[in-house]
This record gives structure tokens, C-alpha cells and sequence, in this order.
């Protein structure tokens, strides 16, 4: 009698066992199928595509599942990205998900050491790079003697990357590609677009000069020489370009 008992009771234990073991099959599938991400929204990155954030977020092999995503990264920014300071999901749907991208603002990189250093609008390094970023202009005529990871460039003039700043936006703003700022001995600076160098003078009136000088650039687009805008404004209008000696 007692055998059988204890027969009934494993037969008991073995039929649970195996109704949860199904029901979590059929729950996985239930979650494996009818969460399938379809669409991906991104905001907020500059320097990476939607495709590599969503490589980045995605990876692994549940990581478009909507369900499984959303456990994985519940409470919890991702972090230590070059150039991002953090990065939100959030799922929208069972099929949809929105990554929100929170990049460092980026404002210009020095050369040292055979690095790229990147700062921001207040001089902070905040990446060393072996890679150049499309968008972010290389900085020269600075003078400091060395740098460190998450401090301040030391440089004689710490104003000198708000103009740095000013300057990006406004080249961002007015959908123009530069590849250099020139800080020179007197604070003046130029800039460089291919084989054409800009002379700006002082930040002065920089918004002024750089929307003049969108409709200016293709008009010397191709050719090599200087454009004297030390002295433009609204009311003076003074533009001149003086081409190279061939």
C-alpha cells in the first residue's frame, strides 16, 4: 500500500512537472512570436545611424524580441558608448521600440599622441579616438602641453571654446562641412573647407558672417584662395577672395 503511494505521488509530481514544462514552452513561443520588433524608432544620435545604435541596443540573439528587450534593459541606461552619454528603450508596442540617444556634445578634437581628443563646449576631453567622426572639426593654433581623459583642455584661454561651440552650430546650422578651425596668435580665426580658407577675424558677428557665407561658398566652389571676411556685417557687406598664385 505504501508503494503505491509513493508510486501515485512521483506519478503526481511527474505530471505537474511536465504540465509546467509545456506551458512554458508554449509561453515562450507565445513571447518569441508575438513580440517580434517590426519597427525602430531613433532619436537624439548624430554620429552613429540608426543602424549601428540599433546594432548596439539589439544584439544578441532574443534581441528583437519587444518582451525580453524591455526585462534586459528595465531601469537601465547603456553606457560607456564613445560620444554617448546614455541611451533610453522604451517599447511603444509588442512590435515597436524607441531608443532614445543622449550624445556628448561634441564641440571640436585636437591631434595628440597620434589620437583624435574630443571636447566639449567647455573644454572637457571626453573620448580618445584612433578615428576620425565626420561632422566634428579638427581645432589648431591652440597651445597646451598635455591632456587628460575627462578634464579640461589647458589651454591660456578657456573662452576660447565657446567660440569653438558657436562656431559648430553654426556651420551645423547652415548645413556646411568644415574641416578645420584656425585659432591664430591674435585670437583671430579661419576657417577651412577644402582648398578655401575663411577668415573670420574675431567671433564678431559670427552668425552674420557664417550665413553669408553659405550663399559664398559655391560660388568658389573648386577653386584654391582665401575669403576676407574680417570685416563683414549687416551694414558693410565687405567680402573679398583672393585666389591663389597658380
Amino acid at each position: 500500500m505504501r508503494y503505491f503511494t509513493n508510486h501515485k505521488s512521483i506519478f503526481i509530481i511527474t505530471g505537474i512537472a511536465a504540465l509546467i514544462l509545456i506551458g512554458l514552452i508554449i509561453g515562450a513561443a507565445y513571447v518569441l512570436g508575438s513580440y517580434r520588433i517590426t519597427t525602430v524608432y531613433v532619436e537624439g544620435n548624430v554620429h552613429y545611424t540608426n543602424e549601428e545604435i540599433m546594432n548596439m541596443v539589439m544584439d544578441g540573439p532574443f534581441g528583437h524580441n519587444s518582451f525580453l528587450l524591455s526585462l534586459k534593459y528595465k531601469n537601465k541606461k547603456i553606457k560607456d558608448i564613445p560620444f554617448v552619454s546614455a541611451m533610453d528603450i522604451s517599447v511603444q508596442d509588442p512590435h515597436t521600440v524607441k531608443i532614445d540617444v543622449y550624445e556628448k556634445a561634441v564641440a571640436g578634437y585636437v591631434e595628440y599622441l597620434e589620437k583624435y581628443m574630443y571636447f566639449d563646449k567647455e573644454g572637457i576631453i571626453v573620448e580618445a579616438s584612433s578615428d576620425k567622426t565626420k561632422g566634428i572639426p579638427l581645432v589648431t593654433g591652440l597651445s597646451f602641453e598635455h591632456v587628460v581623459l575627462y578634464e579640461p583642455l589647458p589651454v591660456d584661454d578657456p573662452a576660447v571654446f565657446g567660440s569653438i561651440l558657436d562656431i559648430t552650430q553654426l556651420v551645423n546650422k547652415y548645413n556646411l562641412s568644415i574641416d578645420r578651425i584656425y585659432f591664430g596668435p591674435d585670437n583671430s580665426i579661419t576657417l577651412y573647407f577644402d582648398d578655401i580658407r575663411v577668415s573670420l577675424g574675431t567671433d564678431r558677428n559670427l552668425d552674420e558672417k557664417i550665413m553669408k557665407l553659405q550663399y559664398m561658398l559655391p560660388e568658389i566652389e573648386g577653386r584654391s584662395g582665401e575669403l576676407r571676411m574680417e570685416n563683414y556685417t549687416e551694414e558693410t557687406k565687405s567680402v573679398s577672395f583672393e585666389p591663389d598664385d597658380n
